[in-house]
């Protein structure tokens, strides 16, 4: 998949404005007029008909190639359970990153519940650190008017993703706005990358689990942590990764390895489109969802062995060897790929099992690399170095950074009354004067407060009236703290009662 080099384009458009995107094929050749097809279903004149089509749970139109493929069905007390499990995980993060992130790893394995997935994805890959650590940043992008060589670019690639979905069926719709919206500011947050047509899956799946702030800062993170250089003018990165893939073939299935080495197949020739999009237009899409999760979690490890799992079974043995004579039923067979081992159930348990490590892929990419070198020179793009996951991407985090905790969605004031209660909220003012007549009446004010005495105020955070001390010397040493410990943790518990996750965090 090429980098886009666009020309002078259209301005951005602007609030209100639909997006009018061309009508490009997708690629030319056989399948060229399907491919015409599905990008029609995005226009305004056929949105109409819209409402009367079936939605399968994933949003995709039921028929299409994005909702084929045999689903794994999880019970419904199994889903309750881990989604019980996952909301205890993500309201402690850092505790769980910490000390049991194997844990996690076993968890993402299995699935992570669908509608805390976006949430979850934000948390593994840093990108809900970046949104904190960047208040504003996405919307100053999102104001700005972009670069016009780029713009263009992207609009006519709107309506190719995912075009039967109901986020991006219709033409100018909200999930193109959004689209556009996020892939815009990413060419202006790194503008000596620009915009490569394969961010544009990886930016739309992102969308269908979460807002347009929090797509963005996730893209920033697969595109710099997890696949950096992958994006680049040159290519250079997925370049390496294939010769690493096509190194590691050898050792999982010397079959395959012989026969597209024979056949002097280039890696880039099938790998290209399934490592820069991240399987995201190969797999069905729920076998999509479960390798996204383990990919956020374990890093381009996951990549890899999915690869290398779709090539040991579509030509791993001599009878499928024997069926495929020359480079054109080659790469015909590598393109459409048999459903049995795309299928869900099947291909995690491959990819879980094959013994391919993050040690094996380093050792690689310095083989690789030297090779390059040698060959080639030095490389033209300098990218960061590669995390492999979640757990590298925390360690690697600089400097202090916040820590990922629910924070609460209702606040009350120390004196409002729990929930049930049925007394009525006094102002603060009017607290704090029949507090101070109560005390005078038994004997414990007998004049104002001086400056000095001491003033104990709830750490809540929220307005509450001040509780007055009595002087060291006229009071027991332990008669305040006896006093005033009933309330202050009263106010403690209500504070926790009323704590609940993060509304925004979940984006069903």
């Amino acid at each position: 998949m090429a980098k886009s080099n666009g020309e002078n384009g259209p301005r951005a458009p602007a609030a209100g404005e639909s997006l009018s995107g061309t009508r490009e094929s997708l690629a030319q050749g056989p399948d060229a007029a399907t491919t015409d097809e599905l990008s029609s279903l995005g226009s305004d004149s056929e949105a109409n008909g819209f409402a009367e089509r079936r939605i399968d749970k994933f949003g995709f139109i039921v028929g299409s190639q994005g909702a084929e493929g045999a689903l794994e069905e999880v019970p419904l007390e199994v889903l309750r359970q881990r989604k019980s499990k996952w909301l205890d995980m993500l309201n402690n993060w850092d505790k769980w990153m910490a000390k049991k992130h194997k844990k996690i790893r076993l968890r993402c394995q299995k699935g992570i519940p669908p509608s805390l997935r976006g949430r979850a994805w934000q948390y593994l890959s840093g990108g809900k650190v970046k949104l904190q650590q960047n208040p504003g940043k996405f919307d100053e992008l999102d104001m700005s008017p972009g670069d016009p060589k780029w713009l263009d670019v992207i609009e006519r690639d709107l309506h190719r993703q995912f075009p039967f979905h109901e986020m991006f069926v219709s033409r100018g719709g909200h999930g193109q706005q959004d689209l556009f919206r996020v892939l815009k500011a990413y060419t202006l947050y790194r503008p000596e990358e620009g915009y490569c047509q394969a961010q544009a899956p990886i930016a739309a799946v992102l969308l269908m689990h979460m807002p347009a702030e929090q797509a963005f800062w996730c893209l920033v993170q697969i595109c710099e942590k997890y696949l950096p250089g992958y994006y680049s003018e040159k290519l250079e990165a997925i370049q390496l990764d294939g010769e690493i893939l096509f190194s590691l073939l050898q050792k999982v299935s010397p079959v395959a390895h012989k026969h597209l080495s024979r056949q002097k197949i280039d890696p880039l020739l099938y790998m290209t489109e399934w490592f820069m999009c991240a399987f995201s237009r190969t797999l069905p899409w729920s076998s999509v969802l479960r390798v996204w999760d383990m990919f956020f979690c374990e890093g381009v490890k996951i990549i890899f062995r999915v690869g290398l799992v779709l090539l040991k079974h579509a030509l791993g043995s001599p009878e499928k060897v024997k069926a495929c004579q020359g480079q054109y039923e080659t790469i015909e067979r590598l393109r459409s790929l048999s459903p049995k081992i795309m299928q869900e159930a099947f291909l995690v348990q491959e990819v879980v099992e094959l013994p391919v490590t993050e040690r094996q892929i380093e050792r690689e990419h310095l083989i690789q690399l030297r090779r390059w070198q040698e060959t080639r020179g030095e490389l033209q793009c300098r990218s960061p170095p590669r995390l492999h996951g979640a757990k590298a991407i925390l360690d690697a985090e600089p400097g202090p950074r916040p820590a990922l905790q629910p924070s609460p969605s209702i606040r009350l004031p120390l004196d409002a009354p729990l929930p049930g209660s049925k007394a009525k909220p006094k102002p603060p003012k009017q607290a704090q004067k029949e507090q101070r007549k109560q005390m005078k009446g038994r004997g414990q004010l007998e004049k104002p407060p001086a400056p000095n005495q001491a003033m104990v105020v709830a750490a809540a955070g929220d307005a509450c009236p001040p509780q007055h001390v009595p002087p060291k010397d006229s009071a027991p040493k332990d008669s305040a703290p006896q006093d005033l410990a009933p309330q202050v943790s009263a106010h403690h518990r209500s504070q926790e009662s009323l704590t609940s996750q993060e509304s925004e965090d979940t984006y069903l």
